[in-house]
């Protein structure tokens, strides 16, 4: 195999696929979601969550505003919503009407939750920050929502029962490996 090495980092995509996750927001009487693959967990206590936006991005001016966000996790099933939604901007449009996104409420925050969704994080906005071209936003998880059919006792996802749509950039999703599925046990492995 032939190694490639350049200055700059090209289309960006090395880091992929990065499960894809629609952010949603409530605020000036509407409701509002994107898609964000940029995204992860911060801190356990207190449980903080990330994303990376766009300060283009009609939604990051909403989430400044509301000072709350929520993050859904979508299934590979409705990569053709995540698409839908990713595609169109929510200052010409109400996407949760022209896309036909059913909701669920919040138990703590006003931000929708997608019903399509296998699990849902309710984020309290606590600090944002520019980076580059991107603002990272960062929010206090008050509440998760998760369809518990889909995942195992430990709460870890079981791939068996639910395929998290993963984003491969340059417009591509996929699915994981449902069959191919290591148990590594660091303490085990640590020792060797």
């Amino acid at each position: 195999m032939a190694r490639v090495s350049m200055e700059g980092v090209g289309e960006f995509n090395h880091h992929y696929p990065r499960v894809a996750t629609i952010v949603s927001v409530h605020a000036r009487g509407r409701d509002n979601a994107m898609v964000v693959a940029w995204h992860c967990s911060l801190s356990m206590r207190p449980p903080l969550y990330g994303v990376s936006i766009s300060p283009k991005r009609f939604t990051l001016e909403l989430i400044l505003e509301a000072e709350e966000f929520g993050v859904n996790f979508m299934p590979f099933e409705k990569v053709e919503l995540i698409a839908s939604v990713g595609g169109s901007s929510g200052k010409e449009m109400d996407k949760f009407q022209r896309f036909g996104i059913a909701k669920e409420k919040p138990l703590k925050t006003s931000v929708p939750l997608l019903r399509d969704a296998y699990a849902c994080y309710e984020c309290k906005l606590v600090e944002h920050k520019t980076y580059g071209d991107h603002v990272w936003v960062v929010g206090e998880v008050l509440a998760s929502h998760f369809e518990e059919d889909f995942f195992t006792p430990e709460q870890t996802l079981d791939l068996k029962r639910v395929a998290p749509a993963l984003y491969l950039g340059a417009e591509l999703y996929t699915i994981p490996a449902k069959d191919i599925l290591r148990y590594l046990d660091r303490k085990v492995y640590g020792k060797q």
